[in-house]
């Protein structure tokens, strides 16, 4: 049986069979899901990569207003750009372990107030110099900032002093924080030369690609770079990241080899794309989630009863259905699931009642006029066929809701933490903390929901410094409820990462924590030959 499944992992990691493929098969020789995707991983880390050649992903969620600065990043394009020519202090692995990457080692003292990161000496800058730890609190202090507006506000904010000392930042909290680390693995924090103050687009960092050709919202070109510290990444000769936002043409870039890998493949044509053997179809369930969300701060979304009326008039199966495919699960008007550690699973699920929308739509005193929800195409696979269900759903329950689709160039400017009422996603967080302090925290400046309870503020910094994790699961079920109840969000469902490769891909590791391998997937795959 072990040379059996020793070659069904070779095969794998050579791209000739698909992870799930793989699972499935070593599951029928006896072999647990966990120990498969173990030896899966060891082999793919053993494996020849193949040098040289162009790789090319085609993500969806570019526009023309795109950015270069990390601090902005809102979308899967920008997001898998700056993942490729920048790098964190560290990274999140496979199985939610934390990986060195800027720094090479981590510590605190024991109440987790103070922590501190060893920067890995001799890392280059693509325009020459080498990252300092000066450097690094630079680029912390930049996030701090307002004017900013960063995605990582709610982390950064959280740290009361920085200090860079020789090759050492210590960071001290206002608050403990056991969970510290893995907030520095957030995408938004690539660290910059000075911090990036003088020119945060500047796209220069550290990573293994450095930038040749950038246009906004259509593609982006990037080349090895010879002075990359980590010789197991970077195989390709360069790399492109190509904005296409429509769904078939995507499908048909991958099917003709124009791309390599693609992100959200939708669920209506998995086993379309599953019949040729040139792409092979990857899967990884995780904290991603698929939201409609209301403005708390806006008329007439500030109507509690309203809010509760919406949450209750969604049909969560039949999204999951119909738009996921299956491919997902249920949500319940939080962002977190059995991916995170410390779920309370004991919370009861929501389910599609008409009756009770009803009660809580009259109770809002509401005066019937259209409630309308903004969506565009590319807020997430199906967006708009998932509103347009919605819309039937409330309807049924007497509730006026009305759709208005959107443009997707500009939508996650114009519309996405601007409108009252509109459709987005998330791709989760390795921690509860993160997500919640990135999306729920009162003066997060991704607050998408606007949503600002002290109780909620509260119990956060609490559950931070909580050592005993009894109590900390205690705290996070309450802050779950408390924003399922009062909450603007709208989460019906919890998207698995459904994503289509090239056979010739090698390398290809599905990573829970984010799209594309986390990020990932241009820096550490190859194309065989």
């Amino acid at each position: 049986m072990s040379n059996e499944l020793n070659h069904l992992a070779a095969l794998a990691t050579k791209g000739r069979i698909s992870r799930r493929e793989f699972v499935g098969r070593a599951g029928a020789l006896g072999m647990s899901t966990a120990m498969a995707g173990s030896l899966l991983a060891t082999a793919a880390r053993a494996a020849d990569p193949v040098k040289g050649g162009v790789l090319r992903a085609g993500v969806q969620g570019g526009q023309s207003t795109d950015s270069l600065d990390p601090a902005l990043a809102a979308s899967d394009v920008p997001y898998m750009i700056n993942m490729t020519w920048g790098e964190t202090l560290v990274d999140v692995g496979l199985g939610g372990a934390l990986e060195m990457r800027v720094a090479e080692e981590v510590s605190s003292n024991a109440d987790a107030t103070q922590w501190m990161f060893k920067i890995r000496k001799g890392i280059e800058y693509h325009d020459g110099g080498t990252i300092s730890a000066e450097d690094v609190v630079a680029t912390l202090k930049r996030h701090t900032d307002d004017a900013s507006q960063s995605g990582a506000q709610g982390i950064v904010k959280g740290i009361a002093d920085m200090k860079a000392e020789g090759d050492m930042v210590t960071l001290t909290l206002n608050a403990a924080n056991a969970d510290l680390p893995f907030l520095m693995a957030d995408y938004h924090l690539l660290i910059q030369k000075a911090g990036g103050v003088a020119n945060p687009t500047s796209g220069i960092g550290s990573g293994g690609y450095m930038i040749v050709e950038h246009e906004a919202g259509v593609r982006t070109a990037m080349e090895r770079f010879a002075n990359y510290w980590d010789s197991s990444r970077c195989h390709a000769d360069s790399v492109e990241v190509l904005s296409i936002n429509d769904n078939t043409a995507r499908t048909a870039a991958i099917q003709a080899g124009q791309i390599h890998m693609m992100t959200r493949v939708d669920p209506k044509i998995v086993e379309l794309l599953a019949g040729n053997t040139d792409v092979v179809i990857e899967r990884a369930a995780g904290p991603g989630h698929y939201v409609f969300i209301m403005r708390c701060d806006a008329a007439p979304f500030d109507n509690n009863d309203l809010r509760m009326a919406l949450k209750m008039s969604v049909n969560r199966a039949e999204l999951v259905e119909k738009i996921l495919g299956g491919m997902g699960s249920p949500g319940n008007d939080f962002p977190i699931n059995g991916a995170y550690p410390l779920f309370d699973d004991s919370i009861p699920q929501r389910e599609y009642d008409a009756a009770m929308a009803a009660e809580f739509y009259k109770k809002s005193g509401h005066d019937g006029s259209p409630i309308v929800l903004q969506v565009a195409p590319s807020a997430f696979p199906g967006a708009v066929e998932a509103a347009q269900l919605f819309q039937a759903s409330a309807n049924a329950a007497g509730i006026p809701l009305a759709v208005k689709l959107e443009p997707d160039d500009g939508y996650w400017s114009n519309v996405w933490n601007v409108a009252p009422f509109c459709a987005s996603y998330w791709g989760g967080r390795p921690v509860q903390d993160q997500m919640y302090s990135t999306a729920y925290l009162s003066t997060a400046d991704w607050n998408d929901t606007a949503f600002k309870d002290a109780k909620f503020d509260e119990l956060m910094v609490a559950a931070r410094g909580e050592l005993d994790q009894a109590k900390r699961k205690g705290m996070y079920s309450e802050m779950a409820n408390i924003l399922r109840d009062t909450g603007g969000l709208i989460c019906p469902m919890f998207n698995d990462w459904v994503e289509g490769r090239r056979a010739e891909v090698g390398g290809w590791i599905p990573n829970p924590a984010g799209t594309l391998m986390n990020g990932r997937a241009l820096s550490m795959c190859w194309l065989n030959a």
